[in-house]
């Protein structure tokens, strides 16, 4: 992998980490590299979803694709919320 598909997959993951926390109701005291790195995970599993039931390629902006990777990263934010405010 290149240094801006490294770069570009952590913009993504930000993004997309950064919705999922605006999904998921109240505060969650995770840090940034957290909602990063769950981002990056939610990212491809939305794509890989997308692509098992045939809805990764539309035409235009792909509205499943990306609702599936919120969706995802929801529940990576809600999930590791949880865990991280039970460990501290």
């Amino acid at each position: 992998m290149e240094v801006t598909g490294i770069l570009s997959a952590i913009i993504i993951g930000l993004i997309i980490g950064a919705l999922g926390r605006l999904v998921v109701p109240g505060r969650q005291s995770i840090p940034i590299w957290l909602t990063v790195l769950i981002g990056v995970v939610a990212a491809v599993l939305g794509t890989l979803v997308a692509t098992v039931f045939g809805v990764a390629e539309t035409r235009g902006i792909d509205w499943i694709e990306l609702a599936l990777q919120v969706v995802f990263a929801a529940i990576g934010v809600s999930i590791a919320s949880n865990a991280y405010g039970r460990r501290r």
